[in-house]
């Protein structure tokens, strides 16, 4: 069967081998049996550099490039300084924050979501600082245990700010999101990043679309399937 697969929010990291061992066995049961797979962000908890020579970047590398189906990826709010020389070391097309593609007769849009979170005004202050292109090279060159206190001190600054926000602030807009598909001119969206899984329905401009939602990796993986037939949500165990 032709279908192409959509995941995100793995947050791969040391401390947690049970989610990468998850992936990995994905990749030789699920991956490898479909047209392409789609790395919609957070691959990785955190991302500091393609210099960083942890161990788990390169055994996810060697596992992404063994697969035969062709892998994309679009950076998430954690892994967004995730680069070119990784993307080749991995054998993964980068892609821009927001790409359509035409799969089986349909016309997606796929992203990551944070940038439909448009009610959380403080997270979206600092992702326009921190996607600015000097500031990137400039934390970029700094020394690799520099970065490491830096990234962990806002990764800790993040979980603090999270735990008095809302759920609903945190969640997408929906303006945000009826205003991106229109001007993609589509009526299947599929993202992650809220850890929200669920397929929405519902009336754009008088004509049926869809929200595809990825879960986070936690207890267990979830993706998305695109096919002929349309879009399925799909829970699995490591």
């Amino acid at each position: 069967m032709s279908r192409t697969l959509f995941i995100a929010d793995l947050h791969l990291c040391q401390e947690e081998p049970a989610i990468t061992a998850g992936f990995l066995h994905f990749l030789a049961r699920e991956a490898v049996h479909c047209d392409a797979l789609y790395i919609l962000g957070d691959l990785f908890e955190a991302w500091i550099g393609d210099d960083d020579p942890n161990p788990l970047h390169q055994q996810v590398a060697d596992a992404l490039r063994a697969l035969p189906v062709p892998v994309f990826f679009i950076h998430g709010n954690r892994d967004f300084l995730l680069g070119k020389a990784y993307g080749r070391a991995s054998n993964m097309t980068l892609l821009p924050e927001e790409q359509v593609l035409a799969c089986y007769g349909h016309r997606v849009l796929i992203l990551h979501g944070d940038t439909l979170c448009t009610d959380d005004v403080g997270y979206q202050r600092f992702r326009a600082k921190v996607h600015q292109r000097w500031l990137q090279r400039l934390f970029l060159a700094l020394p690799l245990a520099l970065r490491q206190r830096i990234a962990a001190r806002m990764r800790d600054g993040s979980k603090q700010a999270n735990q008095h926000k809302s759920q609903t602030i945190m969640d997408v807009n929906a303006e945000a999101v009826e205003a991106t598909m229109l001007r993609h001119q589509v009526s299947l969206m599929i993202h992650g990043h809220t850890h929200r899984p669920a397929i929405h329905r519902f009336a754009l401009q008088g004509q049926p679309a869809e929200r595809a939602v990825l879960g986070a990796w936690h207890q267990r993986g979830s993706m998305i399937q695109l096919d002929a037939s349309g879009v399925s949500l799909i829970e699995f165990d490591f």
